[in-house]
């Protein structure tokens, strides 16, 4: 319960105790809003919405021992981020969604490629890459609410 300017009724306060209600109470009207705002914010869950950073198509596999499958690739569309996460369509199906752990350009590890660029990728937990895959890169971003 919110009080502006006025104050509960014996009452009115032993009922609210017994039913273990909170009774705020405010004489300036702007922490009444913040206080209620931010009880609001605190209800809500946070929404996420997928943003789609670009595209790369696998050129060529590579099997490296103690790292597993690293992909050849060239990005198509946007740019391509380390620790995004990633999707893999073969035949315009998903086979796999996961994280991409690592990103490099000729042998540096990078943080992001762009467009028209070669760079090889690895993906957490999975090494069933083709060449003609295609890797969509993206992140989630939450929205305010």
């Amino acid at each position: 319960i919110i009080a502006f300017n006025v104050r509960p009724v014996a009452g009115a306060k032993q009922e609210a105790e017994k039913d273990e209600v909170q009774i705020k109470q405010y004489s300036i009207i702007y922490q009444a809003i913040e206080d209620v705002e931010s009880a609001m914010k605190g209800m809500l869950d946070p929404k996420f919405e997928e943003e789609l950073l670009g595209t790369a198509e696998i050129r060529q596999i590579f099997k490296i021992s103690n790292v597993g499958t690293v992909g050849g690739a060239m990005v198509l569309t946007g740019k391509i981020e380390r620790n995004a996460g990633v999707r893999v369509l073969r035949d315009d199906v998903v086979i796999h969604e996961g994280k991409l752990v690592s990103l490099k350009r000729f042998k540096d590890d990078v943080k992001e490629v762009a467009k028209d660029y070669e760079c090889g990728v690895q993906l957490e937990k999975f090494n069933d890459i083709k060449e003609g895959d295609i890797i969509e890169a993206f992140i989630m971003k939450e929205i305010k609410r």
